[in-house]
């Protein structure tokens, strides 16, 4: 079991925290962010933090009709996503989302046409949130896993999905890569990691 974070994280005030994980997909036939998501419905956010998750399908039409939906129908405080990543071998935490190079095929076979996310939106978004004081933060806390800060969320789902929440608002969105499972970390120790950093964000950038 991991470490729980210090109380000091504990936030007084009522949020709601929008989570998503992805299906399965080549490679990934058990997919680690879903099931560290569903981890972190278990363990929860605290009593005032509302936690929605939601499973995405690894498909582009699929992130563009459920992304807009889930901000929509929950008005959340922040919306994080949640990818695997095999190069990844901590919480990968991405600063910014690109809207154009999306030539890759999904789980269907098929990418968009235009190969970008958002016609006429800007070439790369960067979040608001600050990944490097969110990553020091965590990285303080006496957690089995670590964190580190990455630039390039990789012209697939994950990139495709962050940038879809980051034009939405990109005060409130941000993008966690996590290892495979058992590459050494389990589901519910990457959980652990998941919930500090989402109270990390939620105390930094929405304080009580």
């Amino acid at each position: 079991m991991g470490s729980k974070p210090p109380e000091t994280n504990v936030i007084n005030s009522n949020k709601t925290v929008v989570v998503t994980g992805f299906g399965p997909f080549s490679g990934h036939d058990v997919n680690a962010s879903w099931e560290s998501v569903k981890e972190l419905k278990q363990l929860g956010l605290g009593e005032n933090i509302k936690l929605v998750i939601q499973e995405l399908p690894v498909e582009y039409e699929s992130a563009q009709k459920l992304i807009p939906q889930l901000w929509q129908t929950n008005n959340p405080d922040l919306v994080i996503h949640v990818g695997v990543s095999s190069m990844a071998s901590e919480l990968t935490l991405e600063q910014k989302a690109h809207n154009d190079g999306y030539c890759r095929e999904d789980v269907k076979g098929t990418f968009p046409l235009t190969e970008c996310c958002v016609e006429g939106g800007d070439n790369c978004i960067v979040s608001g949130i600050d990944m490097k004081h969110v990553c020091e933060a965590v990285n303080n806390l006496p957690l089995k896993i670590k964190s580190i800060v990455s630039h390039d969320a990789g012209r697939y789902l994950c990139d495709f999905s962050y940038y879809r929440s980051l034009h939405i608002d990109q005060s409130k969105a941000a993008f966690i890569h996590v290892p495979p499972l058992n590459t050494p970390y389990t589901a519910s120790e990457i959980a652990e990691g998941l919930k500090a950093v989402i109270l990390c964000i939620l105390k930094r950038e929405h304080p009580s």
